[in-house]
């Protein structure tokens, strides 16, 4: 159980761009989960049925744990099991029938478009490396993209005469998201250019290679956004999923309406979308305090 915990932990760095502290308290979390089990006989996390977890938060009440300390366990637990369902870990989720409490919805950072800008440009442009990481930001920000659903695009997955990209997102679900011409172009480029000389002899399916014509781990391009971050002076912290935040603030605040910003995520409720539209209305009032003529 310990291994399918290190490998949650590495899904919510790289995936999911949480700092440090975050990582380490979700580490907490599932540790204290993962013992009780383990004291009380349960070795294997398919065994742990929804009794089992009852069991656990007396447990926790009876160490003193507060409500809000509790409600954070579950969302911790919650998370893990979420994850172990999408790798097929395990068919049901025993977490179903027991309410969480909401304690607060996390806004997840986003960037500037100029720093955007600068994230991009700190990309050098004139070598076969510096070719595909340039078209991968490009259409991870131009089209809102997960890391998992940036290096698994294939070359058949990319029209550029028409600026689209076909992806295939959760649950196997197909959706096409346009791109604009700067992600046209960095893709052109890497296509006519930098992907012929990577490729030497060798052949592939996937758009974006590493050696020997793999795809593209999301650890390695994970490394890419961190390096090219802090050539750009970027002094927050950047992470691959930062890109498709920033993808869905920017088109909130420049007017897409949400049911379209929901399709191109790929989100299945649009409630998961809706928490962009706090961060826009905190972009609308610092506009507001910045020009109306009455601050």
């Amino acid at each position: 159980m310990h291994g399918l915990a290190d490998a949650y932990m590495d899904y919510l760095t790289i995936e999911k761009g949480l700092s440090a502290n975050s990582i380490t308290a979700y580490g907490t979390d599932l540790s204290s989960y993962i013992n009780y089990l383990a004291d009380n006989g349960i070795e294997n996390i398919c065994d742990a049925d929804t009794t089992a977890i009852l069991g656990w938060l007396v447990h926790l009440t009876r160490q003193g744990l507060s409500a809000k300390s509790r409600a954070r366990y579950l969302i911790s637990i919650r998370g893990f099991y979420k994850y172990l369902i999408g790798e097929k870990r395990i068919s049901a989720n025993p977490l179903k029938d027991i309410d969480i409490p909401k304690i607060g919805q996390h806004l997840p950072g986003v960037l500037s478009v100029h720093e955007v800008e600068l994230l991009l440009n700190a990309c050098d442009a004139t070598t076969s490396k510096g070719q595909r990481n340039l078209a991968m930001m490009e259409i991870m920000y131009g089209a809102g993209l997960r890391v998992s659903e940036l290096v698994f695009l294939k070359v058949a997955d990319v029209n550029l005469d028409a600026g689209l990209v076909r992806v295939m997102g959760k649950g196997a679900k197909e959706r096409i998201v346009p791109i604009g011409s700067k992600a046209k172009a960095a893709a052109g480029l890497w296509l006519e250019q930098g992907r012929l000389m990577a490729l030497k002899q060798l052949s592939s399916d996937f758009l974006f290679i590493a050696r020997a014509g793999k795809p593209m781990t999301r650890q390695s391009f994970w490394k890419i956004i961190k390096k090219h971050a802090l050539v750009a002076g970027i002094a927050r912290p950047v992470s691959p999923h930062t890109l498709r935040h920033s993808f869905a603030t920017h088109l909130i605040e420049g007017g897409a309406d949400l049911r379209s910003v929901q399709t191109m995520l790929g989100h299945a409720d649009i409630s998961t979308t809706q928490i962009y539209t706090h961060i826009s209305r905190d972009y609308l009032i610092k506009m507001h305090h910045e020009f109306h003529p009455r601050k």
